[in-house]
């Protein structure tokens, strides 16, 4: 009766190709390339987390903004299936959410990943941000102190509060020049381990 069974059911399945007449979008994927972002975790002014993809600047320190660094490296996974021309880095101020994410960062369950993501989504390049660099070697690390953001982004550091942030963000260009201006919400969220940083940056804090 097993077997009976299975053979109707390579016979419908046959069947069911073979009548089909209509092609979908989506069964005509193809691979595409996602930044990877490595966090120097040494250069961060208070403790951070590999996953977080974020590290902290401590304005308890009164020299913070030419003694301390962010320090990241910028590389991309292209899983074995496709290229990478380029990678624009673009960078903002931002002023704290409503709602910012708990310090000391909290882990899943799992100990593994932050239990929620550390920067609002989704991580769309607006007008407002300022194209950094374009980077076609990799991997490429970059080292900030708090006031060569500040003045890159044109901020007062004066006026700067906790939780506030400065945020890189990425436009990824495929080898066949297919540009990647903005990927899936989930793909790039801290708290999933999804391998897509869309964005990393760096938050204030006083303590």
């Amino acid at each position: 009766m097993k077997k009976f069974f299975v053979y109707i059911l390579l016979i419908t399945t046959i069947v069911t190709d073979a009548c089909k007449k209509v092609e979908y979008d989506w069964e005509k994927y193809t691979t595409a390339a996602t930044p990877d972002v490595t966090v120097n975790l040494a250069k961060s002014a208070l403790p951070t987390v590999a996953t977080g993809n974020v590290s902290f600047f401590n304005m308890k320190d009164p020299d913070y903004a030419t003694r301390q660094e962010f320090e990241w490296t910028l590389a991309y996974h292209d899983f074995g299936r496709t290229t990478v021309q380029s990678i624009e880095v673009y960078l903002s101020f931002n002023k704290k959410e409503s709602s910012p994410p708990a310090y000391p960062i909290t882990f899943s369950l799992a100990g593994e990943y932050p239990s929620i993501r550390q920067f609002p989504l989704p991580s769309t390049v607006l007008p407002s941000d300022k194209l950094f660099e374009t980077v076609t070697s990799f991997p490429k690390t970059f080292t900030h102190t708090p006031a060569q953001l500040a003045a890159f982004t044109g901020t007062d550091l004066a006026k700067v509060g906790v939780n506030d942030y400065f945020l890189f963000k990425f436009i990824l260009t495929m080898g066949d020049g297919r540009r990647i201006v903005q990927y899936q919400e989930n793909g790039c969220d801290e708290s999933r381990g999804e391998p897509c940083d869309c964005r990393v940056g760096v938050r204030f804090k006083n303590q």
